[in-house]
């Protein structure tokens, strides 16, 4: 079950621009004594200075998706397909080599910092001690660094900072620290999950500001894991749609967020008061269990176009070749 993909035939420059790729990235999970598919067929890619968004409800395989390219996918998943950071193919590589391409290439800003710090050690230890390990500096030279880098972000006073504890700090400078651990080693993909969801609307607006300036100022690749439409309409490049574990559509963020082509992107629009309507108009039904996906589309049950092919036939690159995996897409495809 495939679908098209433009990126595929992007230009040799572009290409060579790319920070990660993902190609048939799919994860099973061992469920009641067998492997049970939880994302499949995933294929996308991202390029320096290039914030793309990774959207669909919870449950969709957003975050298990992120898991997989950061190394750290649930004990005893098996992680298949492609997946290539910058140029090279990095799912062959031991626990070891993952644990340092993460910390030399790959940023991670957890969605709720309280339980991503540790809560009994120092700031500064936790800095340093990232720094230390993937950069090879110095104890000294990981403290200047660190001091560094939280001055970048917006921290104020950051050498008091670093002798204080996650505790001791609000909502937005604890993700502003969040933000800085992400940054200390100079990476080249920087990917976020969920990173202002525990913020209020202010503080949200503020760490939304400082990402988009991260991301220019050190010419970022970013993968932005959310189900806030507005947030990838303003802040991302491209989006990419997940249902049930699988891409249902992918486009520009501004094509897909306002002239959507696949009914569960319109579902999604539909139910944010004030996208296209003053009324919540919610989806029906709900995300199906993993391990229990329809026989043909997984959203024919609860899509009002699916017809009897919807049912039985998963929709097949032949017939629908375009950048949404649909029988019967929307007229208005950007």
């Amino acid at each position: 079950m495939k679908m098209t993909d433009p990126e595929t035939t992007m230009p040799a420059a572009t290409a060579s621009q790319e920070v990660m790729r993902a190609e048939g990235l799919s994860v099973a999970l061992p469920i009641d004594g067998r492997m049970v598919p939880v994302v499949t067929d995933v294929s996308f890619g991202v390029s320096r200075g290039e914030a793309v968004a990774l959207v669909g409800e919870s449950g969709c395989g957003k975050s298990m998706t992120a898991s997989a390219i950061i190394g750290l996918p649930p004990r005893g998943a098996q992680v298949t397909g492609r997946l290539i950071v910058n140029g090279r193919e990095v799912l062959g590589l031991s626990p070891r080599q993952r644990r340092k391409l993460c910390g030399n290439e790959i940023g991670f800003i957890f969605q709720e910092p309280m339980t991503a710090l540790h809560p009994t050690l120092r700031i500064g230890r936790q800095m340093t001690d990232t720094i230390c390990h993937n950069l090879g500096l110095s104890r000294r030279a990981a403290t200047e660094r660190a001091v560094e880098i939280l001055d970048t972000v917006g921290i104020p006073r950051p050498r008091a900072i670093l002798q204080g504890y996650v505790h001791q700090l609000s909502g937005g400078m604890r993700q502003r620290v969040m933000i800085a651990l992400a940054l200390s080693c100079e990476p080249s993909l920087v990917i976020a999950d969920e990173p202002t969801t525990a913020l209020d609307v202010t503080i949200q607006a503020q760490v939304l500001d400082l990402m988009e300036r991260m991301r220019k100022e050190f010419d970022l690749g970013m993968l932005f894991i959310t189900h806030d439409l507005e947030v990838v309409r303003d802040f991302c490049d491209r989006a990419v749609v997940m249902y049930s574990g699988d891409v249902v559509e992918r486009g520009s963020a501004a094509g897909v967020t306002r002239a959507p082509a696949h009914p569960y992107t319109r579902g999604l629009i539909e139910a944010v008061p004030g996208e296209t309507t003053d009324r919540l108009v919610p989806i029906p039904g709900s995300v199906p269990q993993i391990g229990a996906w329809p026989e043909g589309c997984r959203f024919a049950p609860r899509c009002a176009r699916a017809d009897a092919k919807c049912r039985t036939h998963p929709p097949l690159d032949a017939e629908n070749p375009t950048a949404v995996r649909c029988w019967h897409p929307l007229e208005e495809i950007a």
